[in-house]
C-alpha cells in the first residue's frame, strides 16, 4: 500500500511541469503556431521562478514571475512567427537556445559566476497541502479553465477556428493574428509555469540541467492527447508515472538495474507514443501555415 502511495504522489508531482507545458503546447497549435520552443520557455521560467522566490522570499511571486519569464520568450516566437511569417520549426528551436543561454547568462549575472541558484529553504518553496505541492491542483484548474475555454466559450471556438480555417476567419471580418497571438503568448506563461513547478518545489533551485528534455516530452503528450486538454493531462500523468517509477525501481535494493538505463525510461516511452500514436491522431488543418 505504502509502495502505492508513493506511486501516486510522486505521479502527480512529476507530471505538474509537464500538464503546464502541454497545455500551454495547445493552446499555440490549437491556433495554428507550432511551438517547438516549450523546452527554452520552461527553462526561462524555471530560473526567473527561483530568481523572484530567492530574492523576495514568496513562492507565488515566484510562480508568477516564472510564467512571465515563459511568456518573454513566446512573445518573441509569436513576433517571428506571426508578424514577420518566420518559420515556425526554426523559430521554435531558436527559442530553445535562446531560454536555455539566457538563463544561464542571468544566472551567472545574479549569483557570482556561478550556474546554479541557491537552494531555496522550505518557506520559500510552493506550500503543501494534503501532501501534495500546492501547483498540482493549478495544473488540474487550469487543465479544466482550458477545457472550457476551448470547448464552451466564444473565444475558444474562434481560436480553433484561426488554427483550422484560417482564411475562412479572416473573411469573417476576425483579425487571425489576434487569436493566433493568444495561444503563442499563453503557452509560453504556461511554459513558465511548468518550469517554475520544478525549480521552486520539486528540486529548490535552478540549475542548467534541470528540464532536460521535458519541453519535448510535453509535446509528445500533447500529441498523444490529441491537441485536447483533459486527454492531454491524462498523457502527462502517463509519463509522470514513467519518472515515478524510475525513482520507486532505483530505490528498490531488491532490484538491480543500471541507474543509466532507468534514467532513459522516461525518452524511451516518449518515442513509442510518437511511434505508435502519431499516424493515429489529426493535428489542426492549418497547423505551422
Amino acid at each position: 500500500m505504502k509502495d502505492l502511495i508513493f506511486l501516486f504522489s510522486t505521479t502527480l508531482m512529476y507530471a505538474t511541469p509537464l500538464i503546464f507545458t502541454a497545455l500551454g503546447g495547445v493552446l499555440s497549435e490549437k491556433t495554428g503556431v507550432i511551438n517547438i520552443g516549450l523546452e527554452g520557455m520552461m527553462t526561462m521560467g524555471a530560473f526567473t521562478a527561483s530568481l523572484v522566490a530567492l530574492k523576495f522570499n514568496n513562492p507565488w511571486l515566484g510562480l508568477l514571475a516564472g510564467g512571465l519569464g515563459g511568456f518573454s520568450l513566446a512573445l518573441l516566437h509569436a513576433l517571428a512567427c506571426i508578424k514577420y511569417k518566420a518559420n515556425q520549426v526554426v523559430s521554435g528551436m531558436a527559442i530553445n537556445f535562446l531560454g536555455s543561454g539566457f538563463a544561464i547568462f542571468l544566472c551567472r549575472l545574479f549569483f557570482d559566476g556561478t550556474s546554479m541558484t541557491p537552494p531555496l529553504d522550505l518557506e520559500k518553496k510552493v506550500p503543501v497541502f494534503m501532501g501534495q505541492y500546492s501547483t498540482v491542483y493549478v495544473a488540474f484548474i487550469a487543465t479544466a479553465f482550458i477545457w472550457f475555454i476551448l470547448s464552451r466559450t466564444v473565444l475558444g471556438l474562434r481560436m480553433i477556428s484561426a488554427g483550422e480555417h484560417p482564411k475562412s476567419t479572416d473573411s469573417a471580418g476576425l483579425n487571425v493574428s489576434i487569436y493566433k497571438s493568444i495561444g503563442v503568448l499563453s503557452s509560453g506563461f504556461l511554459a513558465g509555469l511548468g518550469g517554475a513547478s520544478l525549480s521552486i518545489a520539486i528540486v529548490s533551485n535552478f540549475r542548467p540541467t534541470l528540464i532536460s528534455g521535458q519541453g519535448f516530452i510535453a509535446i509528445a503528450a500533447l500529441i498523444f492527447g490529441k491537441w485536447r486538454p483533459v486527454q492531454t493531462a491524462l498523457a502527462c500523468l502517463f509519463f509522470g508515472f514513467s519518472q515515478a517509477l524510475v525513482i520507486f525501481i532505483g530505490g528498490r535494493e531488491d532490484i538491480h538495474i543500471s541507474s543509466q538505463l532507468l534514467s532513459i525510461l522516461p525518452y524511451v516511452l516518449t518515442i513509442i507514443v510518437l511511434v505508435g500514436f502519431m499516424g493515429k491522431t489529426t493535428a489542426p488543418s492549418a497547423l505551422g501555415e
